[in-house]
């Protein structure tokens, strides 16, 4: 990944910000697009790039490193650890949090079920236009 920044970070979001970056790198890992020994960009470039704290990304990382996801080696930039192939099953666990959002905040707008269903397919659709 060198310097490329691939995050979607939302400052005004009710999650915050290290945590939306902990979730990210997760899903980046799960789905295969940051592989092992892929170096992630600087605390200094994150923090730069989306004028942030830059405490707050070290604090992403130091996490995500404590659970197995980051290797910090000295002088170096943080890489992906080697990961085990993980199955459909347990790369849709890492989603859980977010399609819990999802059903919290339909639930909280009336929304049917199946409507919500509908938007999502539909979100897939134009997301591979």
């Amino acid at each position: 990944m060198s310097e490329r920044l691939l995050f979607d970070l939302k400052p005004g979001d009710s999650v915050p910000i290290y945590r939306q970056l902990v979730a990210q790198v997760q899903r980046l890992v799960a789905s295969g697009q940051l592989r092992a020994g892929d170096s992630l960009p600087s605390v200094r470039a994150v923090a730069e790039h989306y004028a942030i704290n830059p405490m707050t990304v070290s604090r992403a990382y130091a996490l995500l490193e404590e659970q197995g996801w980051l290797i910090r080696r000295h002088g170096r930039p943080m890489e992906v650890a080697r990961q085990t192939a993980q199955d459909a099953v347990s790369r849709l666990a890492t989603l859980k949090p977010l399609l819990d959002q999802v059903v919290r905040e339909s639930g909280q707008l009336g929304l049917d079920p199946a409507a919500v269903l509908d938007g999502l397919a539909q979100a897939f659709k134009d997301s591979q236009s």
